[in-house]
Formats: structure tokens, sequence, C-alpha cells
């Protein structure tokens, strides 16, 4: 039984941001940092003091997290960016909102006492005495303090108070990684209320001292225990006056964290197996258990659902056959044929997250070097005459203003080409695409076709794929590259207009060009004959996509299982350390790598391009890494340079690390393995919130069916999948009440306990 702790994060705009620039505006951003490790960090968006950024991460982190805090950020070129303000959320916050935080939260002042950060080790204990008892506190170390000088560290050194009474440790030149190892002692009155405090401080020779956290510990539970030893969180000193809030604007966020207790394997084995079956049996089984599932799941939740059920049925190998049974759902309660696919079902939900698991690598190999040459022209493109920019043209001495016929013609122009690159680019890509997507679009090809034989209806096959394909794929992200990972930063206002309209062509073409989305903005007239001729380039890739026999999918599968996928490629700055001198940038050697599960590998050239964002290098080599039984659980984060550690200056060069490595904060990734228990967990507890539902429509169907015959399985017992759904729900609920009730670890409560 594993406790999972994971906090679905949105971070979608903020507002009334103060100036930071002199242009009177700020290019923010945001960082967000669980337990002061940043994990995420938005795009910025450029002259703005309203921004929006809309982005989506799903965090898995350990349990005993304490607060995530949101830093905005205003991005400078030339100088250190400036800090605007920050949210903080506690475990408790988010845990008091079972259902997520969602709203507009003030930005308040970051004060510098208040932004402290690592851990101390400290042993404590009571001494008996023949007249008084003493108190005895062991400052032995520390590791991952703020670092507070220019050097990038701080010369740490740690302040007891009890009683009165205030020691001092020696002071440890520049380190975040001190050792100490001194004792000092009070005398300790029985019965005492007063608290032990212990600070930790950066020394500075002219200026004063930077406060780097403190841990006050409750002397009369430590009276108790008579000892204690570990790690205790290094805490702000909270007793100054906060800056009234509001006058540095709003942070909008919907955070959710969710806590799961999964259980092992073999008991969420009957509801795999309940599910998988009616997913075989399809629309001719007895329970129709998809269909009530859907029916129950509010639209709040339905694409979390979806997903989770995609997922399942993606390491059982019925992906396939499950979304085939979704269409065939939406299909025979669909009667006209312009409303297919065009709801928020559990069929679309599910298909959306199909193609993000599956094809996110293919629309990537598709799509990223049309959007490259986007970003890289950086073009002014409007083709709607109410929203032309007359400007100057020509050479030095000879401007003339540019007519508006220019303006939309050179649009029209641009726009042509990347819409014909892109076609040309999706029609040579048949081969490229999963095989696994290539089948599932061949079912609802076959089905749609099968409900709309009649020639009027000649083109609903080819939309009900593009409604999927280009619709909901495609066109999302161009307009949004940055959500797809195709690009690192948001566009500017300019190349956003060209991806836009780029964008709107695909959903013309998408549409086959019918007379209502060209009737939505005439003013996209000019690129209609390249519409009509990519309609017929799209028709032509559609047949060929879908015909594929099952031997050439098994093939394409089987061809694909032999191959390892990356889990994480890019390029790497690498350092490799030369003896006493300064870090230069010779020192450093770009190379390109590929992590997958089984390698991480190299090379001096490029074989792709992606993001390369530290946090996502790491948190993809901790998922890889999640199985390993010789991971370190300690690691040195400076280099040995000379003759010593110049994190934490100890000369042993095999001594053990002075940092603890930190495997358990991970971001979720389409592209991620595929966790099967926990799928099965989510969606067992989805289940048991409509379980009362449930329970109510299998007394109706009961009663439906007391005067008739009861449905018999191969054995002759009776078969009511829906019942059988109710028992195992009940036998998950005890196996979740028989499971340990203690805390993920009690260790660190006992020793959280001691902080007040």
């Amino acid at each position: 039984m594993a406790k999972r702790s994971s906090l679905s994060i949105r971070i979608v705009e903020g507002k009334n941001l103060p100036a930071k620039d002199i242009n009177g505006s700020s290019d923010p951003y945001c960082i967000v940092k669980v337990d002061n490790e940043p994990i995420i960090r938005t795009a910025t968006v450029w002259k703005t003091l309203c921004p929006f950024w809309g982005e989506e991460y799903q965090v898995h982190l350990p349990p005993t997290f304490h607060a995530v805090a949101f830093y905005v950020m205003d991005e400078d070129a030339l100088s250190r960016d400036d800090v605007i303000g920050k949210v903080c959320l506690t475990r408790d916050t988010l845990a008091a909102h079972p259902k997520g935080f969602s709203g507009w939260a003030h930005l308040t002042e970051v004060d510098p006492d208040e932004e402290v950060q690592g851990e101390i080790h400290l042993r404590l204990e009571v001494v008996p005495g023949t007249q008084a008892s003493r108190l005895r506190c062991s400052v032995l170390e520390a590791r991952d303090l703020a670092p507070k000088d220019r050097n990038g560290a701080s010369d740490p050194f740690v302040r007891v108070r009890f009683n009165g009474r205030t020691q001092e440790t020696s002071i440890v030149k520049k380190s975040c990684y001190p050792r100490w190892n001194e004792t000092f002692e009070f005398e300790l009155e029985k019965g005492t209320t007063e608290a032990l405090c212990v600070e930790a401080w950066d020394w500075d020779l002219v200026s004063r001292n930077d406060f780097l956290g403190k841990v006050v510990v409750n002397v009369q539970r430590l009276w108790v225990a008579q000892q204690e030893e570990g790690w205790f969180q290094l805490q702000p000193d909270q007793s100054k006056n906060r800056r009234e809030e509001g006058n540095l604007g709003s942070l909008q966020l919907e955070v959710r964290l969710r806590d799961e207790t999964v259980l092992p394997s073999g008991c969420y084995q009957p509801l795999v197996q309940l599910l998988c079956r009616e997913v075989k049996l399809g629309t001719q089984g007895p329970g129709q258990l998809i269909p009530l599932i859907e029916e129950m799941t509010s639209t709040e939740c339905r694409q979390e659902v979806a997903t989770n059920l995609l997922k399942l049925f993606l390491g059982q190998g019925l992906a396939k056959d499950f979304l085939d049974l979704l269409f065939q759902l939406e299909l025979s309660r669909t009667s006209e044929a312009n409303t297919l696919f065009r709801s928020n079902s559990l069929a679309s939900k599910s298909m959306e997250s199909f193609l993000k698991v599956a094809g996110m690598r293919y629309l990537h190999s598709v799509l990223g070097p049309i959007i490259e040459k986007v970003f890289e022209e950086k073009k002014y493109v409007e083709l709607d005459p109410s929203k032309v920019e007359v400007k100057d043209v020509g050479c030095s001495g000879l401007h003339r203003p540019q007519t508006e016929a220019e303006v939309l013609e050179q649009s029209a122009q641009t726009l042509r080409a990347h819409l014909g690159a892109l076609l040309s680019a999706l029609c040579r890509s048949v081969r490229a695409c999963p095989a696994v997507v290539r089948a599932t679009f061949r079912q609802l090809f076959q089905r749609v076709r099968e409900r709309f034989p009649s020639a009027q209806h000649e083109n609903v096959p080819f939309i009900a794929v593009t409604s999927f394909l280009c619709l909901r794929f495609v066109s999302p992200a161009i307009m949004a590259p940055k959500l797809f990972h195709l690009r690192e930063r948001h566009a500017d206002a300019r190349t956003s207009r060209t991806l836009l309209l780029l964008a709107k062509a695909v959903q013309n073409v998408g549409n086959m060009d019918t007379p209502a989305s060209r009737a939505k903005e005439a003013w996209m007239e000019p690129l209609q004959p390249t519409v009509r001729q990519g309609v017929a380039q799209l028709k032509d890739f559609i047949r060929k996509l879908v015909d594929i026999e099952e031997k050439e999918e098994l093939d394409l599968q089987r061809a694909l299982s032999l191959q390892t996928q990356p889990v994480k490629e890019g390029p790497l700055f690498i350092h490799r350390t030369k003896g006493k001198g300064p870090l230069t940038s010779s020192s450093f050697k770009k190379l390109y790598f590929s992590l997958t599960t089984e390698a991480l590998s190299f090379a001096k050239t490029p074989t792709s391009k992606c993001v390369n964002e530290l946090n996502q290098w790491l948190s993809a080599l901790r998922k890889v890494s999640i199985n390993n039984t010789g991971l370190l659980g300690s690691y040195h984060p400076g280099v040995f340079r000379g003759d010593k550690w110049s994190c934490c200056h100890q000369k042993d060069k095999t001594d053990l690390g002075c940092d603890k490595t930190r495997s358990r904060v991970t971001l979720q990734e389409w592209n991620d393995p595929l966790d099967h228990d926990l799928e099965a967990q989510l969606i067992y507890r989805h289940l048991q919130g409509m379980e009362a539902a449930l329970r109510e429509k299998h007394r109706e169907l009961s009663a439906g069916t007391e005067a008739g015959s009861v449905p018999t399985g191969p054995g002759g017992a009776p078969e009511d999948p829906l019942a059988q759904l109710l028992q195992v729900l009940q036998d998950l609920r005890e196996a979740h009440s028989c499971g340990p009730a203690s805390s993920p670890s009690s260790e660190t409560n006992c020793f959280l306990e001691l902080q007040t």
C-alpha cells in the first residue's frame, strides 16, 4: 500500500501588476516552488500588466510536502529579474478545499526574512542531574541553505536561545551545506513553558547579518521524549507586519490536491477485468457499464475520467476497442450528421486524450518545422481589413505608405505558403503515424460510414476524422504551441495573430470547406483556392491513413515495441572540472542527450528539437529511476575542486553527499510510462463518488426485470455487471479501511510535532 499525492495546477492569469520597466509595463512570468524547490516556469508574457498564461500542470510529489508557492517575476534582459510578489498555499489550505482552490489571490510582498529554505540537523536531549536537569542541543549540520552572498553561497552560523541565554556556533565560510558538530547546554527547570529557538544566520562583515531560518522546539514534549534527533525544516520569521495586500496585483489560480492510497495490484484486478470485459463485449454486453459511467459523470470531471479510463485501457491493449465502443454509443444517439462529435461527450474527451498520449511525437514531427518557421519569420500577417495596420515600406529615403491591398495580398501569400507546407507535410506522414492511431481512425471512419451511408453524407466520415485530427489536435497546437511543448515560450502578439489565422485555415480545411464555415468570416476568402486544394489533399490523406489491415497494424506495433521510446530529448551543457580555475564559458560543452527507460545517451549533433528546461530533465530522470534499487540517498551539489568539495568543504572525495536527493517531485507528461495501479485507483475513486446513484440505478433495473428472465453467464450463474461493480466497489472500500491508518512518515511527523 503506497501513499501518492498530486497537485493539479492551472495558472490562469494575473491582473493589476505593478510596472517594473521604464516603459510603464512588465514582462511577467511565474515560477512554482514546492517546499522551495522550483518545479515549473511559465512562459513570459511581454509588455503587459494583465498577463494571461492558461498553463496547466500535473505534479506528483511526496505526501509530506508543506507548501506550494507561486512567484510572479518580471523578466529583464540586462539585469537580474525582478520579483513582483508571491502567493503561498500551504498543504492544510489545499486539504481544506477537497474540490480544489480556485479564484483570485492577492500577491504579497516577498520579504527576505520569509524566503528561507533548507534543513538543519539537530540532536536534542534532556540530561538528568542531581540538582537540576540540563537541556543539551547539538548543532550538527545544515543543508540547502539560501545563498545570501554574491558568490552564490552564505557564511552560516547558528544562534541557540533558551531561558534568557544565547549561544552561537562558529562561522562556516562560503557554504550552503555547513557542518558544525557543536554542542550547547542550558539549565532546565521542571515545568518550564519556554521554547528552545535555533536560528540560522548568514554572517556579513559590513552589513547586517541575513536571516536563514529558524526552528522552535516545544521543550515540554521533548521532556517526555527525553531525546530526539533528525532533520528539521527551517521556518520563516513571521513576526513582522505584512505590507497591505492588493497593491501588488492578483493571480488567478486553480489548484487541487489529491491524496491517494494505492493498493497492491491484485486488489484492482476484479475492477479492471470487469471493465475490460464490458469493452470486449461492446454494445452487445448485458450491463452497459461504460454508458452508465458516461451518463453519471458530470461535465466538470468528464475530461479527467476520460483520461483515466483511456490510460487504463491503453495499458490493457484495449484503447482501440474502448474508443470504438464510445464511437458506437455516440452514433446511436446522433440523428444529425453536422452535430457528430461536436459536444464534450466521453467519446470526444477520450479521443482528445488518446491523441495526446499516442500521437504527440507524431504531431511534433509534422507540425514542428512549420511552427519553427512562423516564429523565425515574425512577419506581419492580417486578413481582416478592419484590423490592418498600414506601415511604411521601401529603402532609406524612399519610404512610402504600404497600401491596405498590399498588406492583405502579402498576408494571403504568407498564409497560403504555411498552409500548403503543413498539408504537404501531413500527406507525407501516413507511415509515420502510430499504428494504433491509424487503426482507431479506421474504426471511426467505418462506423460513421455505416451510420450515414447515403450519398449526401459522403463527406461525413472524413469530417468525423478531421473533427479530432484537425479541430481538436492540430489547430489547438498551432494556436498554443507552448502548451503542446512545440515552443518554450509563448508567441508575441504578431506571431500569435499569424498562428491564429493559420489555425482558422486548418479548421476550414478540416470542415471540408462547407458553406457554413465560409460564411463565418468572409475576409478569409483569399485563402479559398488553397483551402479547396487542401480539402482534396486531406481526403486523399485520410483514405491512405485508414487503409491499414489488421496484419499491418500488428506488424507496426510489434516493430514499435522493439524500439525504446525516448522519455526526453534535447541539449544540455556539461561541465568538466579542471583544477582550481574559475568557471568560464569554455568550461562547458553542449551535447544533445536522449533519455529512455533503459539508457541515457548523447551525441554532438541534435537528432530532434525539444524544449530544454532543467526541471523537465530532472523530472524525466526521476521517472526512469523510480525503480532503481541503487538510487543514492544523498549527493554533493558542488564539485570536488582541488582538495575539497565546493559545497560542504569536506576533504574526502568519497564522503557521503551533503544534500539529499529529491526523487519524488515529478511533472506529469503525456509520454509518461503508464501507472496501472494509480489509474485503477483514480477510477475507483470516481466510481465511489457515484456509488449511491449506481445503486439507485440498479434498483430501477432490478425492478424492471423482476417479471422477466435474469441474464445468465456461461456457467448458468446470474450475470449482472452492475451488481458485480457494486460488489467490487465494496471490496475495495473494505481493502482501504483495512490498510494502516498511520501517516505517510511517522518519523517525519514526530519531528514536526516538535515545531511550533
